[in-house]
């Protein structure tokens, strides 16, 4: 971390609107809990914002509601975003973000991933977003892709690779700096270098 709190990467200051996406399990919301506590900024997570009870997502049964508290969530002038939801995070927030930080991890770190997190999730009962709880078995199911975040990671990897790549082209996102970081070593060498905690 550099003098009055602005954190550089390879030279270069990363900003204090930043959003954090990447696939299922690619470490989201841990580095954007570091960067927000780092940066003492607030942290949206997109999940909370987008889940209802029941596993019942607003982006399809309320896009125009999840678009609202999207916009109220990042209306500061400092925050950082964790998740995807990209055709909501281009059209809400990217046009004043300052830095998009892409976790590209291999995919079969990601499968790893999503197991030991689903089974730890399921077996301690833990509660997250709304009133709902982690479904360990229907992961497994990879031949349904309304429940398996295997299957989700498996089929849409390249296709959020290929989709990337075309946005960090995209001259109307000129001014966003984009960090792709394709592994847990340049993770680590991010925080390292921009000066975040591992508490």
């Amino acid at each position: 971390m550099g003098m009055n709190g602005v954190a550089y990467y390879r030279g270069l200051p990363i900003g204090r609107r930043i959003h954090v996406t990447g696939n299922s399990c690619s470490g989201k919301s841990t580095l954007a809990n570091q960067l927000a506590a780092a940066l003492e900024v607030p942290r949206v997570e997109l999940d909370a914002l987008n889940w209802q009870p029941g596993w019942v997502s607003l982006a399809d049964t309320e896009p125009e509601e999840l678009e609202c508290r999207m916009t109220v969530a990042t209306h500061g002038e400092a925050w950082v975003v964790s998740g995807s939801y990209m055709g909501f995070s281009r059209k809400v927030f990217w046009p004043r973000v300052e830095t998009v930080v892409w976790l590209d991890l291999p995919r079969y770190r990601l499968i790893w991933r999503v197991l030991i997190r689903s089974w730890k999730r399921w077996r301690s009962k833990e509660l997250l977003w709304g009133t709902n709880y982690e479904r360990f078995w229907p992961n497994l199911k990879v031949w349904n892709r309304e429940d398996s975040l295997i299957w989700w990671i498996i089929t849409q990897q390249r296709r959020k690779q290929q989709r990337m790549h075309a946005l960090m082209g995209d001259p109307a996102w000129n001014h966003i700096t984009f960090i792709r970081l394709g592994s847990a070593a340049e993770i680590d060498a991010f925080g390292r270098e921009v000066g975040l905690s591992n508490d």
